[in-house]
């Protein structure tokens, strides 16, 4: 993998001299990109009217930065504003109408730019921060199912409360996790900010600071780009905790929990005698536009009995996380197959019994926020009676799918990844800072290959010029293979040096390979595809969006597959909807260390000028993904 990188990094320089290529494949108007619908929600109380550092008041800011996102807002985008403080002054007698006093400005429909403008500039600040009623109101005006967000900007703490501002915040999250809020603290204190980190905390959010103006103006787009196509972690809640010790014991299914800096998480898992262990951890990085370089890195690592080190790590890493990048940790863990030997401490990770692993984010970059959502997931596979066929490390042939391309519309996370079903064209439209999800299903014996068919777009040249990947998943998210290119506008294909990115046939006895990446292929399932186009250098995201084309082959016919000894093994693996079956209310229930019951077969749960500048971009590309496996 790293030699197609090395490759294509020189030829992503070669490709911005334009050449003959295959054309896009000529299609009828493209589907509209499906964003989720997004509630702006701005403060307007009377404290909006002090002094920004930068110059004019923090409304005038305020209203600076809206004007620039909606600039930026793709024309498909569907984006609402809502306002508090109005309609009151701040006095005591004004307070009970000062906290009902939120207005909805524009509802969250197609975007109507100079609509939305106005009415951003039509403001006047003058009252009361209720926080809470504005949560309620906002969601209110929002679609009532599917994914969406709200954008949250105040610069200080809810005057009003009752309703609490996060107590509002958890209501919206038990309603179904479909509602994220992104908070912004404009020039907010400890408090302030304590609180707003709550609020996005509650509905899996992110939380962002902006002392000033200028700084509002670049993090109100980001932070609603994230919002409209974004990746909306999902799953229980869960609390991991600092050390093994007290770590919740984690059932069937996906969690989520929140994620701070160098700080890791643990997690116990009961494995059963014979089974196979899926652990996994997967956070998406908000955009950043205008950086170039935003190092991250998330680890995993298991252990045994009495928190013994098995010595099994895995982790992900950029150097380009502010263009939105999700990182992917996996360990299939299988040393509850392996028998005991008699030493006092590999026997401890040996067999089956109480596992550990821990998530870390160790790599911070300086601009991300304080603390991430992060999805957990937890697969169990029985143990095997017969491996069926033996394993294939020979990737499949690719054969150009022919046909018209069939629109899909990729989606904002692996959970509402598109599904493409089966060998086929198909074609979506990505915006500069997009990454987009595509999944794929292959049983026991089948492969897959694809290439990605980036068509051209009418703004050309170095100021145009953007990163474009494609990374293929496995169905617990370990990367097999990724490739990238540059992308100026001309029409580019991935991967640029081998005719597909190319599974092997996918069998059992695959994860016996020494090639880590063949052996990551031996399980069933939903294989993803991811395709990220990046800001363009200079951060600009209204260079127009790029028509894409997957071009995906499903090759061979399906086989038996392994025989289990639990005879529903084959079936739950990864089991229905990626739904937690940990307890009847939801909850995720603290580990007992004593406790050695086992659990039922668990499910999976299932973001200078020329040639210098080319060269940084890809020395950036080169850098941009590194893992291991040990």
């Amino acid at each position: 993998m790293v030699k197609r990188v090395l490759v294509a990094a020189v030829v992503g320089v070669i490709g911005l001299v334009p050449g003959a290529m295959p054309a896009l494949a000529q299609q009828g108007p493209e589907p509209a990109t499906e964003y989720a619908p997004t509630m702006l929600v701005l403060d307007a109380s009377g404290s909006m009217l002090a002094a920004d550092p930068t110059g004019g008041t923090k409304m005038d800011a305020a209203k600076n930065a809206v004007r620039t996102f909606v600039a930026a807002a793709p024309d498909a985008s569907k984006v609402g504003l809502t306002v508090y403080g109005t309609a009151t002054g701040s006095s005591d007698a004004e307070m009970a109408a000062g906290c009902q006093d939120v207005k909805v400005l524009q509802p969250a429909e197609t975007i109507d730019k100079p609509a939305l403008t106005a009415a951003a500039d039509q403001i006047v600040p003058r009252g009361y921060t209720p926080i809470g009623a504005s949560l309620r109101a906002a969601a209110a005006a929002l679609p009532q199912q599917g994914p969406r967000s709200i954008v949250l900007v105040s610069d200080g703490l809810d005057t009003c409360a009752p309703p609490d501002p996060c107590d509002v915040a958890r209501e919206l999250s038990a309603q179904g996790n479909e509602i994220v809020v992104h908070a912004i603290g404009f020039g907010v204190d400890d408090p302030s900010r304590a609180q707003l980190t709550c609020i996005a905390q509650s509905t899996g959010g992110t939380y962002t600071d902006a002392v000033d103006g200028k700084t509002l103006e670049q993090v109100l787009p980001r932070v609603s780009a994230v919002a409209l196509r974004n990746y909306a972690a999902t799953g229980t809640p869960i609390t991991g905790t600092p050390t093994y010790r007290d770590a919740p014991a984690a059932t069937p299914g996906q969690y989520v929990d929140v994620l701070e800096g160098k700080k890791p998480r643990y997690y116990a898992v009961d494995v059963p005698d014979g089974a196979t262990a899926y652990f996994g951890g997967t956070v998406s990085f908000p955009r950043v536009y205008g950086t170039e370089r935003s190092n991250n890195q998330l680890d995993l690592h298991v252990y045994g009995t009495d928190g013994q080190d098995c010595y099994a790590y895995e982790y992900d890493a950029s150097t380009s996380s502010s263009d939105g990048v999700t990182l992917t940790v996996g360990s299939a863990w299988a040393g509850a197959a392996e028998a005991e030997t008699g030493s006092q401490s590999t026997d401890k990770c040996k067999g089956g019994g109480r596992y550990y692993f821990s998530l870390e984010w160790v790599t911070v970059a300086d601009d991300a926020p304080a603390e991430l959502p992060m999805e957990v997931s937890v697969g169990l596979e029985p143990g095997v009676a017969d491996p069926g066929a033996a394993a294939e490390p020979t990737p499949v042939t690719f054969t150009e799918p022919s046909g018209a391309p069939a629109p899909v519309v990729g989606g904002g996370s692996f959970n509402v990844a598109a599904e493409l079903p089966g060998t086929g064209r198909y074609s979506d439209t990505l915006q500069r800072g997009e990454y987009v999800f595509y999944r794929v299903k292959l049983d026991w014996g089948q492969g897959l290959a694809y290439r990605v068919r980036f068509g051209a777009s009418p703004l050309r040249g170095v100021d145009n010029l953007s990163n474009a990947w494609t990374t293929l998943y496995s169905p617990y998210r370990v990367k097999l293979d990724t490739d990238f290119t540059s992308y100026n506008g001309t029409e580019n294909i991935l991967p640029a040096n081998d005719p597909a990115m190319a599974t092997v046939p996918i069998r059992y006895a695959n994860r016996e390979e020494s090639d880590g990446d063949i052996a990551n292929q031996a399980l069933a399932g939903w294989y993803y595809i991811a395709v990220k186009l990046s800001p363009t250098l200079n951060g600009e995201r209204t260079v127009g969006p790029v028509p894409v084309e997957l071009e995906v082959d499903v090759t061979g016919d399906p086989e038996p597959g392994p025989r289990y000894q639990d005879s529903t093994g084959g079936d739950s693996v990864f089991g229905a909807d990626g739904k937690s079956r940990s307890a009847p209310d939801g909850t995720a229930q603290a580990a007992d260390a004593g406790d050695e019951a086992g659990i039922s077969p668990v499910i999976w749960a299932a973001i200078a000028a020329g040639v210098v500048v080319v060269l940084a971009v890809v020395a950036a590309a080169v850098l941009g993904i590194r893992r291991t496996r040990r």
